[in-house]
């Protein structure tokens, strides 16, 4: 067996012996457990994360309005730290200074930039929520932070009304339940789930349990009791302590993930036909995971069109089909949401859907009837959504090579002859935009980014390109030597983060990719 065979089976294995997932740490999360819940074990670690991870220049996070809703939230921490840090050694006053200074000397450029911030999730009720936590901070000793040109609290305070009332809130909401502040207190309809996470958020456990104490913000939750709420804050309290202390004190911004994690580890490795003995209770979890309304990515969220889409298509490759009638619920006529009620459209999400639909229809050809005129639609919106220059962009991922190896990959192998254009061009600008280190990336030549750009050069059949086979060498090359632990964050959420399992499974694909296509490895053996 080879090495990448027995790395994929390594990482399936690891499915199952970390079920919640493998996620790198976030600094906004991070940083909201500084301020909410000092009392948490780590809390001395999750300071120290915040001031190691600052950009010289006073920033955390990556370029491009990235850095924004991360700089926030660690600035507002560390006034917060440094409030409470005021009989604390001389060293540690003075290193908490230097990084709020940094960053509140930055913040009014990046505020003030007027350039349009990432599609990230609940991004319009984040930075309003804590451009006014730092300036409550900074109210008569500093000048009050501006908010982003366009923005306003108009929708932040709507929210707060809603959760104040009492009603019961859409589960998409309570995944940033903290931006609520202290009308958490009136969300009485909310609940942990049984494994005691509100939202699949460690902020928005913090938050409700704060809340829920109906005492001071910053103390530790009362022990013993009785009651139904008390139930729920010691499991809250319990699920807070178990993701600090497997991730050693800074905490990522979402968690679990079972189901996205499961979904899209499977169906990299499976597509690329790396051979997988997966265990049957996996394939039984997934398969009982997608209800009438199809599967959240994992306890605490919604279920989404993406995660159920990818659930499916893994299972199809697997050989154990599941109908994929759930995912009409989120037809528009048009394309498909990633969960009703969306603000804005994913092609990656739309590719996926067309993925599901096409393997399910490819295992069950009496299906054809029911789905084929929907995979048409499909095909023909992604193509329409094509950029100019052959890639897609999407809102769930900060890489163009993660939307075009979606969108290329479901067009090539469900969207018929009409879409070979499509591919070709897609295949296209991967081989322009290749580095000149073999590797691909927006801001680095990054393994992930280089994975899905050799997806497309070697899981496409449209393109003739005479450049394909040496770019999928040097490629190949640069993954092999690759860290993959210095692979950045990408994928969207409340602050960008990176599913470990998910890049791995991605990277593996590819290399296995590369060495079975015999134009390629004729190259790699010279």
């Amino acid at each position: 067996m080879s090495d990448i065979a027995w790395a994929a089976r390594e990482l399936v294995d690891g499915l199952m012996a970390r079920p919640w997932g493998q996620v790198t740490a976030s600094v906004y999360e991070t940083g909201r457990l500084v301020t909410l819940a000092p009392w948490l074990t780590g809390h001395a670690e999750r300071v120290r994360y915040l001031l190691r991870t600052q950009r010289p220049e006073g920033t955390w996070g990556p370029p491009d309005g990235y850095d924004l809703v991360p700089t926030l939230s660690a600035v507002e921490a560390l006034l917060s730290e440094r409030r409470r840090a005021s009989s604390a050694p001389e060293g540690s006053r003075a290193d908490l200074s230097a990084a709020v200074r940094r960053g509140l000397e930055i913040l009014p450029v990046r505020l003030g930039a007027g350039n349009a911030l990432p599609d990230m999730p609940a991004v319009e009720l984040i930075v309003p929520f804590l451009v006014s936590l730092i300036n409550e901070h900074l109210s008569g000793v500093g000048t009050p932070l501006p908010l982003p040109r366009g923005m306003d609290h108009t929708r932040l305070e709507a929210v707060r009304g809603w959760v104040a009332s009492g009603a019961d809130l859409p589960e998409k909401l309570l995944h940033a339940l903290e931006t609520a502040g202290m009308a958490v207190r009136g969300a009485h309809a909310v609940r942990p789930t049984p494994i005691g996470t509100v939202g699949a958020s460690p902020a928005a456990t913090a938050a409700w349990l704060a809340a829920i104490q109906d005492g001071p913000i910053h103390a530790a939750p009362a022990e013993g009791g009785t009651g139904e709420g008390t139930v729920g804050a010691a499991a809250a309290r319990l699920h807070l302590e178990a993701v600090v202390r497997r991730h050693g004190g800074p905490v990522p911004v979402g968690l679990p993930i079972t189901v996205f994690e499961r979904g899209w580890v499977l169906s990299w490795l499976a597509r690329a036909g790396i051979e997988l003995d997966v265990p049957p209770e996996m394939i039984a979890d997934l398969r009982a995971a997608i209800g009438p309304a199809g599967t959240p990515a994992g306890a605490g969220l919604p279920a989404d069109a993406d995660t159920t889409s990818v659930a499916l298509h893994a299972l199809a490759l697997l050989g154990a089909p599941h109908e994929p009638s759930s995912l009409l619920a989120f037809d528009l006529g048009t394309h498909f949401c990633t969960w009703q009620g969306e603000d804005g459209h994913s092609p990656s999400v739309n590719a996926h859907v067309l993925d599901a639909l096409g393997r399910y229809v490819a295992c069950r050809p009496d299906a054809g009837d029911r789905y084929r005129p929907v995979m048409a639609r499909l095909a023909g919106w992604l193509a329409g959504g094509q950029r100019a220059d052959g890639g897609w962009e999407d809102r769930w991922h900060a890489s163009p090579y993660y939307a075009t190896v979606s969108c290329a990959l479901a067009l090539d192998e469900y969207g018929g002859q009409e879409s070979a254009r499509a591919v070709r061009r897609a295949v296209a600008w991967v081989l322009d935009t290749q580095r000149p280190d073999g590797s691909w990336g927006r801001w680095e030549g990054t393994p992930e980014e280089s994975a899905y750009a050799l997806q497309t050069l070697l899981l496409t059949r449209a393109s003739d390109d005479p450049r394909l086979v040496e770019a999928a060498a040097a490629g190949y090359r640069f993954l092999r030597e690759a860290d993959l632990d210095r692979q950045p964050a990408l994928w969207h959420d409340k602050d960008l983060y990176s599913p470990r399992a998910v890049v791995r499974a991605a990277v593996l694909a590819s290399l296995h990719l590369a060495e079975c296509d015999q134009r390629v490895s004729i190259l790699i053996r010279s």
